[in-house]
């Protein structure tokens, strides 16, 4: 069977993983998830107890979970290498490196944002304090990515590799919060408009948006979630 990955909308971290699976260009299936309503279903523990998404429904009908590990999964199978690298090439140390650090500390700089947008009954003095130090981590995190970009067009190459799947997908969380403006960081910016721009992220945009164009054809249609639970829900 070909790989089923779960992703979540709206704005969705995993957004990111259907552009890896584009530029991998392997046949695989889609599953479009709800954070905000299916997800919180209490079936959906079946698949992941954590509640989040990503997922990765293997070839093997195995369930896989969290980013990294999807990531290093697509890497083991791009025989190409057209979105990584020689596993003993400094490409490659480089490339996981940023990833840890896109999806760690600049993933989680956005936690307390979220706390505060989603926690209705959340005291105001708390939800205030709660911004402010999300907002600063945020900005932290930013300051020191860009400190690690350097000449080349994408985060390691002249083309997108799985370090920048993992970025595009949290990147725009800048601006879903409203915290700055994204020029603040250059260079930053500058790869983000590439990613962004690229032909396999603008259909991974609209899928997550409902617009359920073809793509590349590597897609081979969506599943519906329910029955992804029924079949390899533990």
């Amino acid at each position: 069977m070909e790989p089923i990955l779960l992703y979540g909308f709206p704005s969705g971290s995993s957004m990111g993983l259907v552009a890896a699976l584009e530029w991998l260009a392997k046949p695989y299936r889609l599953c479009r998830v709800d954070m905000f309503g299916e997800m919180r279903d209490p079936s959906y523990l079946r698949i992941n107890p954590r509640v989040e998404t990503p997922v990765l429904i293997t070839d093997n009908g195995d369930v896989l979970t969290e980013t990294l590990a999807i990531a290093s999964w697509l890497e083991a199978r791009d025989s190409r290498r057209s979105i990584s690298f020689d596993p003993l090439s400094r490409e490659a140390d480089r490339m996981h490196q940023l990833m840890a650090f896109i999806n760690t500390g600049f993933t989680g700089s956005f936690g307390p944002l979220w706390a505060a947008m989603e926690m209705a009954d959340m005291n105001q003095a708390v939800r205030s304090a709660l911004s402010e130090w999300g907002r600063d981590g945020v900005f932290e995190r930013h300051d020191k990515l860009e400190e690690m970009i350097g000449g080349s067009r994408f985060l390691i190459a002249d083309h997108p590799t799985l370090a920048d799947a993992l970025l595009v997908g949290v990147a725009r969380w800048l601006d879903f919060h409203e915290l700055a403006d994204k020029g603040r960081w250059p260079k930053l910016a500058a790869v983000r408009a590439r990613i962004e721009a690229h032909p396999a992220v603008i259909y991974a945009t609209a899928l997550e948006n409902g617009d359920m164009n073809p793509g590349s054809g590597a897609c081979l249609g969506h599943i519906n979630l329910t029955e992804v639970i029924e079949r390899f829900g533990s």
